[in-house]
């Protein structure tokens, strides 16, 4: 599911390495290559709920390949139509086509990871390496035979999408006969806590759409870096985020999940505080990793937890996590630009200090469903013995700070 998760966000990763090349071989206007990037990205986060209330109703796993190779299509048409409505709306079905992957895709890697929020983190990690990888792979062949050679980008989904059919359901599910067991969690959904794990995750949203897109341009304005080497630092950005990503899956496992989501804002906040006010480009550089991986360590802990908070709604909860309330961060991003161009973008940096306190103290409102199972499941003491002193016991501090179990 990890390696089908980056084949499937690949086409994503696509669509800024070929705007490029459309401004030149068409001469779109920077307008109309916004347009491109609407139809890709906030068409498929605001789309996600749709598909995760669709696959609620009644699972629908064939929607998984179904959904990766619509994505691989709508950009392999994208660069054969001549006309921009039509070249838009290849973009916009690729979009889709993202969008009905992600909710169910994000409840076989449920199934498949079971309560384990590390394997739940590399299920993570495989959309931002697919992302990352998708120019990587587009920008050879669209520099060798231009846009019309789009075509050969869907090569990747059909070898993909022909292993999960002949392979999912009985990996998942086992063989005929030998059913396995329900690794999905149960229980009665808790909206209000679902709620409340939605407004930290659009939060930590509009923090990450802030840093992308003015960190680089703060490194050549501010730094006096080159424009490569503020590409650079954005790559050093996201290779430490999906170091962050692997990281909080295995601090959940071992001091909690809501540990996990407290410590990583509780480090933006003086690393992104650091790189507004720091005039050292080395030291900005390692504050540019500790941000990273600050603002990915809770990422793949937000899923499973909107999961657990909404047991019978697992794609619902999936598709507002990973689609809608990412996109709603996203939309925020103009009015920091405009800030950028009222002010400065050391004075944008400082404003976004205050997202990761905002956010630190809204991971408070948190509960732990899977602490109040444990502690409702942990048997009492047989008649007649009585029990074993506990101490503080390893780890009891993070386990206070994480919360008290209910």
């Amino acid at each position: 599911m990890s390696v089908a998760h980056g084949v499937d966000d690949l086409y994503q990763g696509v669509v800024p390495a070929l705007l490029p090349f459309l401004v030149v071989e068409r001469h779109y206007t920077y307008a109309a290559v916004s347009g491109l990037t609407l139809a890709a990205t906030v068409l498929s986060s605001v789309a996600q709920p749709a598909f995760g209330w669709l696959t609620d109703r009644r699972p629908r796993r064939w929607i998984i390949p179904a959904g990766m190779t619509v994505a691989g299509v709508g950009i392999a048409a994208s660069g054969l139509f001549s006309t921009y409505l039509l070249t838009w709306l290849a973009v916009a079905v690729s979009g889709l086509g993202v969008a009905a992957f992600h909710p169910e895709a994000a409840r076989a890697a449920r199934q498949a990871s079971g309560d384990s929020t590390r394997a739940m983190s590399v299920f993570a990690l495989g959309g931002n390496v697919g992302y990352a990888v998708g120019p990587l792979l587009a920008t050879p062949v669209l520099l060798t035979i231009g846009v019309r050679g789009t075509p050969l980008l869907i090569l990747p989904v059909l070898v993909m999408a022909a292993v999960l059919s002949a392979r999912l359901s009985r990996v998942l599910d086992g063989r005929a006969g030998r059913r396995r067991a329900s690794m999905l969690p149960v229980g009665v959904d808790d909206w209000p806590a679902f709620g409340k794990l939605t407004a930290v995750v659009i939060v930590r949203s509009i923090l990450f759409f802030g840093l992308s897109t003015f960190l680089a341009l703060h490194f050549i304005r501010d730094l006096g870096a080159s424009t490569g080497q503020a590409g650079a630092v954005l790559t050093v950005f996201l290779v430490a985020g999906a170091s962050g990503t692997l990281l909080g899956g295995w601090l959940a496992d071992r001091a909690g999940r809501l540990i996990c989501i407290r410590l990583g804002f509780s480090l933006a906040i003086p690393a992104v505080a650091g790189l507004a006010f720091v005039t050292n480009r080395p030291l900005a550089v390692a504050l540019v990793v500790l941000t990273g991986i600050a603002v990915y360590l809770p990422f793949s802990v937000f899923v499973v937890l909107g999961q657990d908070y909404l047991p019978n709604r697992i794609g619902t909860a999936s598709g507002v996590t990973v689609g809608l309330a990412v996109s709603v961060g996203g939309l925020a991003t103009p009015a920091l630009g405009a800030l950028a161009d009222a002010t400065s973008l050391r004075t944008v940096l400082a404003v976004l200090v205050a997202l990761p306190v905002i956010a630190l103290a809204l991971s408070t409102l948190l509960h732990d469903p899977r602490n109040r199972s444990d502690a409702d499941a942990r048997p009492g003491p047989l008649p007649g013995v009585p029990e074993p002193a506990r101490g503080p016991g390893r780890g009891s501090f993070l386990r206070r700070w994480g919360g008290r179990r209910r």
